[in-house]
């Protein structure tokens, strides 16, 4: 940090009327000296003061984020803070959320600037307990700005190099020794990353932080390891000397087996917002779960009755769809479990259903939690309320990540039928496509018109086998064919 800022605070003694002074600073705590006017056993009085610059993190939002957008600070350099007074807006990876500051203070410094992107627990911003302080602060934020930007130059000697090894490995201690001295020795690592060190056994304290402020990325954890990451650029000044030559040979060839294809003329590349990086990471996840999917048809004339009834009431045909798929999922609790760690399978208690919606720049599912519990009217209530909250990116985590089976209805849009992703940590999703006139027959073959629509569910094949969606889908069928009981 940089000079010790001094507050000289003066305590009187009313028998000895006499005064002693002491001094705090920021870096080294309290210092003081004896005076011989006081005997020993006065320090029990003396207060302790301490001045102090806090730092304001980029908080972890939801589980799923690792990295938070500030769309824009609500307040300004040098604005007074009250402790739990929002200080800025964050974009997490489904909604834009206010922070709150939880410490009284002046904000000093802003970090990390809007439209600017930062990992969790990075600092983005400083508070100073006093006016005094605001010039100290200042200096560690420029102190911490100009320390990250070091990191990018290694990458180019190592690709001028790519015969010999070890002068690439050289740059790399030497820039890596070199924020050592700058900063405060506390260790800055983001969760996985600690996750990481403690699978790996990696001393964590010992590793080099590559990330903003020198924060320690699951990267650098790898490397500390000598396992080779999923993205070798920029790794390899940091391993070890006996291990820096592999990498390097095995992705040269890797680079030459798959080349980056030549841009088109005239196209535009548009880097993902916030939400959608998180739909594409979702997407990847789902590939390694094993599916397979289920079609259904269901007859919806009589549904279609009960909405023509209940719509004048503000009931939508989403409420319906989700209150008949909650009402089978409580006689079919496996399709409602869900399998997170490929050794077992958990049996939810509660039936949420999440719905997916899609929003200007993405998609997201908010959840209508307990749908089996809640009647008609209040969940259509609910779910108007959770669509509004959708739109304006003001949904909070356990209002969109908390679902146990997800509905996604494209029938709206007079699709016949399609297949869904399933979402990481289900068991279920269902697609439900449009109805329309059908010509079909019954038990004595006479030919009728009927409405029908047909439904499509993708499962983890690790927890729901087909007899198991097979009988969910027969009752969800009963349910919509005859759904006096949805309005029970």
């Amino acid at each position: 940090m940089a000079s010790p800022l001094l507050s000289r605070v003066s305590i009187s003694n009313a028998t000895a009327g006499n005064t002693i002074s002491f001094s705090s600073s920021v870096s080294n705590g309290l210092l003081w000296r004896r005076s011989a006017a006081f005997p020993d056993k006065s320090r029990r009085k003396v207060s302790t003061v301490q001045a102090k610059i806090r730092e304001i993190f980029m908080p972890a939002l939801s589980s799923t984020m690792t990295e938070g957008k500030i769309v824009s600070w609500i307040k300004s350099e040098g604005d007074v803070l009250s402790k739990g007074e929002s200080v800025v807006v964050v974009e997490s990876d489904k909604a834009d959320m206010d922070v709150e500051t939880f410490y009284d203070g002046i904000l000093a410094a802003i970090v990390v600037g809007d439209g600017e992107v930062a990992p969790v627990g990075a600092p983005i911003g400083l508070l100073a307990e006093t006016e005094e302080e605001i010039a100290e602060a200042k200096a560690k934020a420029s102190k911490s700005g100009s320390s990250a930007p070091p990191p990018p130059p290694p990458p180019a000697p190592a690709a001028a190099s790519a015969s010999p090894a070890a002068p690439a490995v050289a740059p790399a201690k030497s820039a890596a020794s070199a924020p050592v001295p700058d900063g405060p020795k506390k260790i800055v690592a983001t969760p996985f990353a600690k996750k990481l060190a403690k699978q790996h056994k990696v001393d964590i304290g010992s590793v080099v932080g590559t990330g903003p402020f020198g924060r320690i990325t699951p990267a650098d954890v790898e490397a500390a390891a000598g396992i080779s990451p999923s993205k070798s650029t920029g790794v390899n000044e940091v391993s070890p000397v006996a291990a820096a030559p592999a990498p390097v040979a095995a992705a040269a060839p890797k680079a030459a087996a798959s080349p980056a294809p030549p841009p088109i003329p005239g196209s535009t590349v548009v880097p993902f917002t916030t939400m959608q990086a998180a739909v594409s990471k979702n997407m990847v996840e789902s590939l390694s779960v094993p599916t397979f999917r289920v079609g259904y048809p269901v007859l919806t004339d009589k549904l279609d009755a009960l909405y023509e009834k209940v719509k004048p009431k503000g009931v939508t045909m989403t409420a319906l769809l989700a209150k008949a798929a909650a009402m089978a999922l409580a006689q079919h609790p496996v399709v409602n479990a869900s399998c997170k760690d490929g050794k077992s399978f958990t049996y939810n208690s509660s039936i949420n259903i999440a719905v997916a919606v899609a929003i200007n720049g993405g998609l997201i599912t908010p959840v209508l939690q307990d749908a089996d519990k809640l009647d008609l009217y209040l969940l259509s209530q609910k779910w108007k309320e959770l669509v509004e909250k959708a739109r304006a990116k003001q949904l909070q985590a356990h209002e969109y990540n908390s679902g146990t089976f997800t509905l996604s209805n494209l029938g709206m849009f007079g699709v016949d039928r399609f297949d869904a992703i399933l979402p990481p940590g289900q068991g279920a999703i269902m697609a439900v496509g449009a109805s329309k006139p059908t010509v079909v027959t019954d038990k004595d073959g006479f030919f009728s018109v009927k409405s029908k629509m047909l439904v499509n569910v993708t499962a983890d094949h690790r927890i729901i086998y087909g007899a198991d969606l097979a009988a969910f889908l027969q009752t969800f069928a009963k349910i919509v064919e005859n759904p006096e009981s949805l309005t029970l």
